[in-house]
């Protein structure tokens, strides 16, 4: 029976696996093909949706897009967190469900779907039930304000071009953070609440640095907009010498680094993951939680290291722009790059304790910060004849 059962699997499996083949290929083109694809869903919007329609509608399917890369994201990033893992510890993670494991992702999504949605007895339910949707609400609405390119005449392929994008990145962010707390508190449960307070003391430490990292980038700019701090890494040795990351060598270069490392911090990665720390409260903050409130939190995971590499690639790798000119696709390589850093330090690093993390943001990252940023505005006001 169960080598029948194997024969049935295994002829399916072939045919399946093309669809996470064709959904990543689809993706990446759209996304190489945004700024036309822009300029056709403007000019459609002109010729057949009311003058009053024209931006809500631009905005809906802005939306629409995000959201999508969004859902997909988590599928394939765990995806390759597996195999990353497993060739880190010399095996050879998700093998049998499709080329690879491919199909794995969408197998355990399908599982999860299907698990009993439990709400412990004595849990409060409101902040229970509400924490995994913040957690969620707080990944997505930050996006709306990451710019993926320009078009031919100079529009912003962005949900929302704000001229504070960065101000309100450092605000929304806070969030998830929150929606930690809620679900550590709300869960009534010892271990749970450990990861809430962890994170509540995790979130107070890193937002300092994150907004002191963020004014280095500004006081060099002289703007709060992305795609005006983009704009200005234009240029340079084969298009890619005016990156931040490049100039006033080596404090930008430091100031990427920090950036980096409280963004590990903000999205609760090794090896800052001590509001989930497994080995010591079984799951955190998240351990009452199963079925589909359970996946809620690994989708906003995901999408905050996504979030965050794309906004370090923004503000010091140039964003959109490179050596062959600037695509859309550009952006997401770099993102998507720094992701896999994220998860190769996850399985390279040991995990702080809580001393050791207060320590690293307080007594180091913050200090170097501030140092940073008197030395680049002290620079540039001596630049700009002050």
């Amino acid at each position: 029976m169960i080598t029948r059962f194997r024969q049935v699997e295994m002829r399916l499996m072939g045919p399946l696996t093309a669809i996470p083949i064709v959904l990543a290929v689809a993706v990446l083109g759209t996304i190489a093909a945004l700024p036309v694809l822009a300029m056709v869903i403007s000019e459609l919007t002109q010729d057949f949706i009311p003058p009053g329609l024209q931006h809500l509608v631009t905005v809906a399917v802005g939306c629409a897009g995000f959201i999508g890369i969004l859902a997909l994201n988590p599928i394939y990033a765990i995806w390759l967190e597996r195999k990353v893992a497993a060739h880190v510890q010399d095996r050879l993670g998700p093998m049998r469900v499709g080329w690879h494991g491919l199909l794995q992702s969408f197998a355990d999504g399908i599982k999860l779907l299907f698990k009993e949605d439990l709400v412990p007895k004595n849990a409060d339910p409101v902040l229970f039930r509400a924490a995994p949707m913040l957690a969620i609400v707080s990944a997505f609405a930050a996006f709306a304000i990451v710019p993926w390119g320009v078009r031919s005449d100079g529009a912003v392929l962005a949900v929302a071009d704000l001229n504070i994008g960065v101000l309100y990145f450092v605000a929304i962010t806070s969030l998830g953070a929150l929606s930690v707390l809620m679900a550590g508190w709300g869960s009534n449960n010892k271990y749970a609440l450990y990861g809430g307070m962890r994170a509540a003391a995790q979130m107070v430490s890193y937002e300092i640095p994150t907004a002191i990292l963020v004014l280095l980038v500004v006081a060099q700019v002289g703007t709060l907009s992305i795609p005006e701090i983009v704009a200005a890494q234009e240029g340079g040795f084969l298009g890619i010498g005016d990156w931040l990351i490049f100039q006033m060598f080596p404090l930008n270069l430091i100031g990427f680094v920090l950036f980096f490392i409280c963004g590990l911090a903000e999205t609760n990665r090794t090896p800052f993951d001590i509001p989930e720390a497994e080995s010591e409260l079984v799951a955190g903050f998240h351990t009452e939680y199963s079925g589909m409130r359970f996946a809620f939190f690994f989708l906003a995971e995901y999408g905050n290291m996504l979030l965050v590499s794309m906004l370090a690639a923004l503000m010091f790798l140039g964003g959109w722009v490179g050596p062959f000119g600037s695509n859309p696709l550009l952006l997401f390589v770099k993102g998507f790059g720094l992701v896999v850093v994220q998860m190769w330090l996850r399985w390279t690093l040991p995990r702080l304790r809580v001393d050791q993390l207060m320590a690293v943001c307080w007594k180091y990252v913050i200090p170097i910060s501030f140092f940073l940023l008197l030395v680049v505005a002290g620079v540039r006001g001596v630049g700009a004849g002050w």
